[in-house]
């Protein structure tokens, strides 16, 4: 056993006695990030692909390191974008490059999961500028920002995966092309897997209702893919300038949203898998949760969501997260693995975790940082 682990579990022990006590204060949190960030950076190696689990893990990372200014997070990210030569899929050539349907190859240039990681690209780059940094996510984005191809984004998950690569882009260049880009993008996305009577989202076409029904014949939301919508939009509105023609649009969208995923929440402060039939797949679910979680709490630090009318979802969520989902050494549980639906009978209990459900927790904690400041 390493110091770093020594630490965290002498530390952990006091936490969980005394936490419950007394009300949460803005060093508890920090506190709890810490934990939770140095028990997965201990036991993961940065030295791993630049595809999306990963990089969604990096997109809280980053969000840690600016909470906290903790050079190892940043140090760490910067290994990771350095193994990956500060590319997503590899194919040199735009004539090869794919993304209409699921892939991990290197033609999946276009593929949204492998973009992602262009975020924490842009990122790093804004924190010490170098062009090597960024040339591939140039390329790759001003490709398909310019491109006639508005069918690009035919799964939920790519709304949390691409949209903000895209206001990052608009951020980097000035270059408004990538924000109509994004609406364009995004009416398709709606055309095919948005529900206009709930406001919320399909995961992808496959599971649009009534062709889909969840075990009881209701709507099958994801929660999942609604989290990375959730979140996908809080982090486009955190970053489009106050003048755009479209923004009112993305904030209608995410008011709606936000208050949907407020209304399927469990008594318990989790969501299940299966948004609207809790009992498809009974149980708490950490990915999703701490993505709404974020999503809302963004909503109600910056004006957007009323903070009386989420307060009671936002005390729910975060009593989840910290009492259930994050073990006492600082090991994130109940996340569902990698797939895209809810799956019956499958098991998620303490020891299921995963790369992006840290990043979703980091998220979480970092803006309940903020809502602790308002």
């Amino acid at each position: 056993m390493n110091y770093r682990k020594i630490i965290i579990l002498a530390t952990c022990l006091t936490f969980s006695l005394c936490m419950y006590a007394k009300r949460w204060k803005e060093a508890d949190v920090v506190e709890l990030i810490n934990r939770v960030n140095t028990y997965w950076q201990t036991n993961n190696s940065p030295e791993v692909r630049a595809f999306w689990d990963n990089a969604a893990y990096h997109t809280g990372n980053m969000e840690a390191y600016f909470l906290t200014k903790n050079e190892a997070y940043r140090q760490y990210s910067e290994s990771w974008a350095e193994h990956n030569k500060w590319q997503g899929a590899t194919e040199p050539d735009p004539q090869k490059w794919l993304y209409k349907r699921y892939g991990e190859g290197m033609q999946y240039v276009l593929f949204g999961d492998w973009q992602i990681c262009f975020q924490t690209y842009i990122d790093l780059y804004n924190l010490a500028p170098d062009e090597r940094k960024i040339a591939r996510a140039k390329e790759v984005m001003h490709y398909e920002a310019t491109s006639a191809a508005t069918d690009y984004w035919w799964w939920a998950d790519a709304l949390y995966m691409v949209m903000p690569v895209m206001t990052k882009m608009y951020k980097l260049t000035g270059d408004e092309v990538y924000l109509d880009k994004l609406y364009a993008n995004l009416l398709y996305c709606d055309s095919i897997m948005y529900d206009t009577e709930t406001g919320l989202y399909f995961r992808d076409g496959k599971y649009v209702y009534p062709k889909h029904k969840s075990t009881n014949g209701l709507k099958d939301f994801w929660a999942r893919g609604d989290g990375w919508v959730l979140a996908g939009l809080a982090k486009v509105l955190a970053d489009m300038p106050q003048n755009y023609k479209h923004r009112q649009f993305f904030v209608d969208k995410y008011v709606r949203l936000a208050r949907a995923v407020a209304r399927a929440q469990q008594k318990e402060g989790y969501w299940t898998r299966s948004m609207i039939d809790p009992q498809h797949a009974p149980g708490p679910e950490t990915s999703g949760t701490a993505f709404f979680t974020y999503g809302i709490l963004w909503g109600v630090n910056n004006g957007y969501l009323s903070e009386k009318e989420f307060r009671t979802t936002i005390k729910r969520a975060w009593k989840y997260l910290t009492t259930t989902a994050i073990q006492s050494d600082g090991k994130v549980g109940y996340v569902q693995p990698i797939g895209e639906r809810a799956i019956p009978g499958q098991t998620v209990d303490a020891n299921s975790q995963a790369n992006f459900g840290v990043g979703a927790v980091l998220l979480a904690a970092c803006e309940y940082v903020h809502y602790l400041r308002q």
